[in-house]
């Protein structure tokens, strides 16, 4: 098998996905008659899925354990609920309020890791349990009301762009292009040093025009997105926030010891084991990491509604879940990637976009969702059988 094969071969979920993507975005940009890629729905298109990222790259790491979080859902909505306790009703300051939530978050985590990771208690159950506890929590500290409004500091985190808005050229906001072209040509810089590195200790590499190509499409596509966003209102705060959780969390995953331990033990924990993990304080901190991230999803939702409802963060868990396998995490655990469940997050908020627009009911939208979610997961297992008999 050539080269370039072999290389598809191994990455055929993650590169899937992102052509499934481009066709979904390119056929709803067809039958809604050119309403998919105009800059205020790109820019919505963002600010209302960025709760389903946050939590999906949480989700990725539970699941790469061979765990899964059920909770992530009622951990945001208590954690909204909490914060608007705090800044409503005692007038408690917008910073202190959040390192509250993030510790609260960070405790929850704690309490779930504790009974999966040394009571040894399925996680399924653990976190079933906490989506009730912490449910029935946020509806007692409500008491069946919502709480609002918060400080426009806090409603800028989830809704908010960065300033010098009014700084455009003809219609275009000059940030939003700028930061395009300096993302792009960074990230062109990274792919290419990352070449060099792989050849000099002698790894396979791509040939040289098909990384010139992957740079071209990737420029493109970045380009492309700050080009719509700077025809609204900029580039979005939580993009921004988005981001950098991206690059930290693909960073941990790929370049640290902690990330390899993480996928050694979702691959095969008793192997694992034998060779110095320690695997119960590893579990453990991914749970803590999952409470930290669920309440970071907490505050932005909370933030973007201006509100805290009782009702907030239903079916979160679902679409995180959904997100990272349609990105190519596996159900068995010790394979999936930070970039492949971004991408099937933005296929479901696709999805969800595009059927809106055109007036699709939410009952038939579901079972859409169902139906893709089940097809990725039947890829997963079928490439892998193909790939065991051979």
């Amino acid at each position: 098998m050539s080269t370039i094969g072999r290389l598809f071969k191994n990455n055929i979920r993650q590169y899937g996905m992102v052509i499934a993507l481009a066709f979904i975005m390119g056929l709803f940009q067809i039958t809604t008659q050119g309403i998919m890629f105009k800059p205020m729905n790109i820019t919505n298109l963002v600010l209302q899925n960025s709760y389903v990222m946050v939590l999906a790259i949480g989700m990725l790491l539970v699941i790469v354990t061979g765990g899964i979080d059920l909770s992530v859902g009622s951990v945001a909505a208590f954690v909204g609920a909490v914060s608007a306790v705090f800044m409503v009703d005692y007038g408690l300051p917008v910073l202190p309020t959040m390192i509250i939530a993030l510790l609260i978050g960070a405790a929850v985590g704690a309490f779930h890791g504790y009974f999966i990771a040394f009571l040894r208690i399925p996680a399924f159950i653990v976190t079933l349990a906490g989506m009730l506890i912490f449910r029935g929590f946020t509806m007692a500290m409500l008491q069946g009301q919502t709480k609002a409004p918060f400080e426009k500091s806090f409603q800028a985190l989830a809704a908010g762009y960065l300033p010098l808005m009014d700084l455009r050229w003809g219609k275009l906001n000059v940030i939003a292009l700028a930061a395009g072209v300096l993302a792009s040509i960074v990230l062109a810089i990274v792919i290419l040093l990352s070449r060099r590195t792989k050849m000099k200790y002698h790894f396979e590499v791509m040939p040289l025009w098909l990384d010139i190509a992957k740079i071209v499409v990737i420029m493109a596509g970045i380009n492309f997105l700050t080009y719509e966003f700077a025809g609204y209102n900029g580039l979005p705060i939580i993009l921004i926030i988005l981001v950098a959780l991206i690059l930290i969390y693909t960073f941990i995953t790929q370049r640290t010891i902690a990330g390899r331990h993480i996928y050694a033990l979702g691959g095969n924990e008793k192997a694992a084991r034998l060779s110095g993990v320690k695997t119960n304080r590893v579990m453990f901190w991914v749970y803590v990491n999952m409470g930290v991230l669920a309440a970071v999803a907490g505050l932005i939702v909370a933030g973007r509604l201006n509100a805290a409802t009782p009702k907030a963060g239903t079916g979160f868990e679902l679409d995180a879940i959904g997100a990272c396998f349609i990105g190519g995490a596996s159900t068995s655990g010790g394979i999936g990637t930070v970039i492949g469940t971004i991408v099937g997050g933005f296929v479901m908020a696709v999805l969800n976009n595009g059927m809106s627009i055109m007036g699709v009911s939410v009952d038939w939208q579901q079972s859409i969702k169902g139906f893709v979610l089940l097809a990725a997961v039947w890829f997963d297992i079928y490439t892998k059988s193909r790939s065991q008999s051979r």
